[in-house]
């Protein structure tokens, strides 16, 4: 909204052209959104704490972890509302991706908040149930899909990383596609979401990734150098990515060990579906594999300790799913784990942005 302000006074003030740049306009919406935080993060969380806001830890899990009862939650809330009105100051809001992003993201944030209130109201950690969760997500997947499908000059193809020749075109299966990756994105960040930073730290770096991707492939120039298919437009959603970047550093300096907030499930839906939807905007969405990886690690293991029960009838694969549990229940230190898990996730994440050359 500022930022068309702002170009309509550059034919008397040539200052403003430089709102013209993506790279510019990239910074602002990550500062902005990061200051954002500074100023309103103690108000946000002294508000949750007069409404009991607060986060209820499973019975089951880490004894270290009830320490954490009546922690406030639902800091996702704060997370979206400094990326939304950064992205009102810097980003071309008429842009259809931009819209179509935040339109996901919103769609899962009501999933999320859904379920966090439902948690709150019974003071107890029973929000949805599973089935209702998959229900609506695969619902807003498959809308989200069939908008991407519909979209003029969008490809619904699969490219495949580190060879820049095997294309695979889905068709309309491509609307089934988007969904199971916005559901499984969402899912796995949701399950992450089990410690300190934990899973903030690889949406940051995940994010980081996909917004070098969409700056790369929304310029002609540059997609056509890396061999990239280019996607009009996608520069734009770069700069989303960068507000969202900035709110979870803001958000970040809060919920650090010991955390003074948690994103809830408003937060970690909403973020993994704004990741889910980033991959599939920029057509990298096998990509997500890796760069994420942390998150289909966290993911995977928890499908594996639930089969490996079932087939054993009681045998536990894991000491705790998802894996971050394992690893405290064997000795290691909260912040350790979270720290290491990082490690993991700016390898993977630059591992990701090799493809861009490696092709």
């Amino acid at each position: 909204m500022l930022y068309l302000k702002l170009l309509e006074l550059t034919n008397d003030i040539s200052f403003f052209n430089v709102f013209r740049y993506i790279t510019f306009r990239i910074i602002l919406a990550a500062l902005t959104s990061m200051s954002l935080w500074f100023v309103f993060g103690k108000i946000f969380i002294g508000a949750i704490k007069r409404f009991h806001i607060s986060q209820y830890i499973r019975t089951d899990g880490p004894q270290s972890h009830h320490v954490k009862k009546g922690t406030p939650t639902m800091g996702g809330v704060l997370v979206l509302g400094t990326s939304f009105f950064s992205c009102l100051l810097w980003c071309d809001y008429q842009s259809a991706l931009v819209r179509l992003m935040w339109a996901v993201t919103f769609l899962f944030a009501l999933i999320g908040f859904h379920d966090d209130y439902l948690k709150i109201k019974r003071r107890r950690n029973e929000g949805l149930t599973g089935r209702q969760k998959l229900f609506f997500q695969s619902i807003f997947g498959m809308a989200a899909g069939l908008a991407l499908y519909l979209s003029p000059g969008y490809n619904p193809a699969l490219t495949v990383p580190f060879f820049k020749g095997l294309i695979l075109n889905l068709g309309v299966v491509y609307i089934f596609f988007a969904a199971l990756v916005l559901v499984g994105t969402s899912n796995a960040v949701n399950l992450t979401d089990g410690l300190d930073g934990l899973a903030i730290g690889p949406i940051i770096f995940a994010a980081g990734t996909y917004m070098i991707f969409a700056y790369c492939v929304g310029n002609a120039v540059i997609a056509r150098h890396l061999q990239l298919a280019p996607v009009p437009g996608a520069a734009e959603v770069a700069v989303v990515l960068a507000s969202l970047i900035g709110a979870g550093l803001g958000f970040l300096w809060f919920n650090t060990y010991p955390a003074q907030i948690f994103l809830g499930d408003v937060g970690s839906l909403s973020l993994g579906a704004a990741l889910g939807v980033a991959a599939l905007i920029v057509k990298q969405e096998i990509l997500l594999i890796l760069v994420g990886g942390i998150f289909v690690i966290e993911a995977v293991s928890v499908i594996m300790q639930v089969g490996f029960f079932k087939a054993t009838r009681g045998r536990r694969l894991l000491r705790m799913a998802p894996l971050h549990h394992h690893f405290e229940l064997k000795g290691w230190a909260e912040p350790k784990v979270i720290v290491r898990f990082w490690i993991i996730a700016i390898v993977l994440a630059l591992a990701g942005l090799s493809t861009l050359k490696l092709r």
